[in-house]
């Protein structure tokens, strides 16, 4: 038991520093934002610090993980991904990548009438590829205000305002691409009014 303990505890640095990496934060950011020294967070990194609950709590809050997505089985070589459906006012989404940086791939579900009626479209940095495969997606994009169907795409600079949201009585699915400036915007930022959405505003 206490082998299989250090090694699942063995995969907590290099998912700390993939997910510092991935948002573009430094050591010092994160200290200020979680009261944890430099060093210490350092030394957590590197595997030199054991991580204890009182120090995996604040840097699951800071990163806006849980955390069994900070402390989960170490890897297998098994390919395929364990979903875990991030759900804001009747949007879900489902991660389809796991790797730091880059692209990342979500799965997004909108309920009918879940969403509210006016749009309310915001911007961020980066650029999103989206594309439906149930359902009927409104995207409002800048002066644009489109409906795509089933095997329709569209693809925009995420920095003219947006917003998604599902036509008529039918849930609409649709794949997203987004870069780690989007995935911040949508998953991870503090909802913010005339700023950067938040969970609660993504689109």
């Amino acid at each position: 038991m206490d082998q299989d303990l250090d090694q699942t505890l063995g995969v907590v640095g290099p998912r700390l520093r993939a997910l510092r990496r991935q948002r573009e934060t430094t050591l010092a950011d994160l200290s200020e934002a979680t009261g944890i020294s430099v060093s210490t967070l350092s030394r957590l990194e590197s595997g030199a610090r054991r991580p204890t609950l009182e120090l995996l709590l604040p840097l699951a809050r800071a990163h806006g993980v849980t955390l069994d997505e900070l402390v989960g089985a170490p890897p297998t070589g098994d390919p395929r991904i364990h979903l875990r459906p991030i759900t804001r006012h009747g949007m879900t989404m489902l991660p389809l990548t796991r790797r730091a940086g880059g692209i990342q791939a979500y799965k997004l579900v909108i309920q009918a009438g879940s969403r509210r009626a006016e749009p309310d479209p915001r911007s961020h940095e980066g650029y999103e590829w989206l594309y439906v495969l149930n359902g009927r997606l409104r995207l409002v994009l800048g002066e644009h205000d489109l409906v795509l169907s089933p095997g329709e795409a569209a693809e925009f600079d995420t920095r003219v305002p947006h917003w998604f949201g599902a036509v008529g009585t039918e849930s609409v699915e649709f794949l997203s691409l987004f870069g780690s400036q989007g995935e911040r915007a949508h998953l991870r930022a503090a909802p913010r009014r005339n700023s950067q959405p938040g969970p609660a505003d993504r689109g």
